[in-house]
């Protein structure tokens, strides 16, 4: 296991906990996914089309650099 790797795994260990506990809370605006619609306003036309703009061209972007190990 390299140092990235280690890193990597506390990022997305303490990530879980911290959404865990967010679930576990049932307090409103704490999850992951309640913060990003926050942060990113999808609940307006602008912020939705901008979201979706981004997502779908992170998730092209991603799938053709796992896939291709390029870009």
């Amino acid at each position: 296991m390299t140092t990235a790797d280690l890193i990597w795994a506390l990022v997305l260990g303490v990530g879980a906990v911290v959404e865990a506990y967010a679930l576990c809370s049932r307090k409103l605006g704490d999850t992951l996914s309640e913060r990003t619609r926050a942060w990113l306003h999808v609940r307006t036309k602008p912020g939705r089309a901008l979201f979706t703009v981004g997502w779908c061209g992170f998730s092209v972007w991603f799938l053709l650099h796992i896939l291709t190990e390029s870009m």
